[in-house]
């Protein structure tokens, strides 16, 4: 229990300390760099997500969200949110859960907006997912099935790591625009 305990304290004062750190020009210019490469590589493994990034009003990249726990777990990721292509803000992701879990891993997180209701929803701030919304692997072929659920499709594509989990929690953004 003292192990989970640190654990939480660590990752909230981490977060902390990201979360209170304005975003300037040339953070935008090496999160655009890293997102492009994960977006590259997130077509290498499944072309067929193009029509997600074609089709869709606006999308966000986070080309790294770290992760781990002990019973108490959290991630944290920084990344883009692109408008007709371009970024137009820096979204920064919290998750915190509790449960059965223990490991680490990093993985890439990418989330889609079907129309502008759904995207300015997400534009406004403070937006949760909850522990129902669910993210589809990146795998060959699994953006074949996958579709949008209240507006908002979510993919994630493992980068290392293993984790192992059966834990409850949510995803909290947060959109500082330009």
């Amino acid at each position: 229990m003292k192990t989970s305990l640190k654990f939480t304290v660590l990752l909230l004062t981490v977060f902390s300390l990201s979360s209170t750190q304005a975003w300037d020009p040339g953070e935008v210019e090496a999160l655009d760099k890293e997102a492009q490469a994960a977006k590259a590589e997130m077509l290498k493994s499944d072309p067929d997500m193009k029509r997600f990034f074609n089709a869709a009003a606006g999308y966000v990249i986070i080309p790294s969200v770290g992760k781990g726990g002990v019973g108490i777990g959290g991630a944290y990721g920084k990344g883009l949110l692109y408008e007709n292509g371009a970024p137009s803000a820096v979204v920064k992701m919290t998750q915190f859960s509790f449960g059965f879990q223990f490991g680490g891993q990093v993985y890439s997180e990418f989330i889609f907006f079907k129309d502008d209701v759904a995207l300015n929803d997400f534009k406004r701030g403070n937006f949760e997912l909850n522990a129902q919304a669910s993210a589809v692997a990146v795998t060959a072929g699994a953006s074949a099935d996958a579709d949008y659920s209240s507006g908002v499709a979510i993919f994630t594509q493992a980068k290392g790591g293993l984790m192992y989990e059966a834990a409850v929690g949510g995803q909290k953004f947060s959109v500082d625009p330009r």
